[in-house]
């Protein structure tokens, strides 16, 4: 059994997760529940991961996964387990029955490194490719990768290095991450906000400024499904 708090908090995890393809910081699970400090935050995940809910992955910052969701959530005692069957050298008889899983896959061009900090210039040519799994794209769009240079939106679980997966999209809701086109020349991968006529791009670290630009001057060329992370 969960607590109204556990629920609500793996809850927004999901959510989040579904809508940017990464969980979200700790200060915004705070301020959805409503709860004074992080450490609240800390013992929910804490109770969620013991009670086989989430998992919590190792030297990744701040990376959580939902593991299952309760039956009235969508989910079910195996949800989100789909086992993969590998081919070995022992006899068939000796392996129980079992469906194998296809995974699908799709080759998207990398264009280059994208800043999660100081913009850099416009990105515009193939440095090589990558294979994203097919779930993790939208269908109906068309979808490109970028390499993540800097620590400006670590708190949303991108760092430095990290390959962003990204539908091709002129539009942005509030709160969705983007990749944004600067004054025509400087592509920036921030959060996106629009606030009394202006664009705000804001950064996912305390040490970044949110910038703060005329419309015109803004032009989104995406938005974040996913994100891949090599060790």
């Amino acid at each position: 059994m969960l607590t109204r708090k556990q629920r609500d908090l793996l809850a927004f995890i999901h959510k989040r997760l579904q809508r940017d393809g990464v969980p979200p910081s700790f200060d915004e699970m705070r301020d959805a529940l409503d709860l004074r400090s992080k450490s609240g935050i800390h013992r929910l995940i804490t109770a969620l991961e013991e009670r086989g809910f989430i998992r919590r992955l190792a030297h990744r910052a701040r990376a959580i996964e939902i593991v299952r969701l309760p039956e009235d959530m969508g989910g079910g005692p195996t949800a989100g387990f789909r086992p993969t069957v590998i081919d070995g050298d022992r006899p068939d008889r000796d392996l129980p029955s079992a469906i194998p899983v296809r995974i699908d896959a799709q080759e998207l061009p990398v264009m280059g490194r994208i800043a999660a900090g100081v913009p850099i210039e416009a990105i515009s040519e193939v440095s090589h490719h990558v294979a994203v799994p097919g779930q993790m794209l939208d269908r109906g769009g068309a979808h490109y990768a970028l390499e993540v240079k800097g620590e400006s939106m670590i708190d949303a679980g991108i760092n430095d290095g990290d390959v962003v997966v990204i539908r091709e999209q002129t539009t942005a809701d509030d709160g969705d991450i983007v990749v944004a086109l600067v004054e025509g020349q400087e592509a920036t991968l921030k959060r996106f906000r629009r606030e009394r006529g202006m664009i705000c791009l804001e950064a996912a670290n305390p040490a970044f400024e949110t910038r703060i630009l005329p419309q015109d001057k803004v032009k989104v060329q995406g938005r974040l499904v996913g994100l891949i992370r090599s060790y």
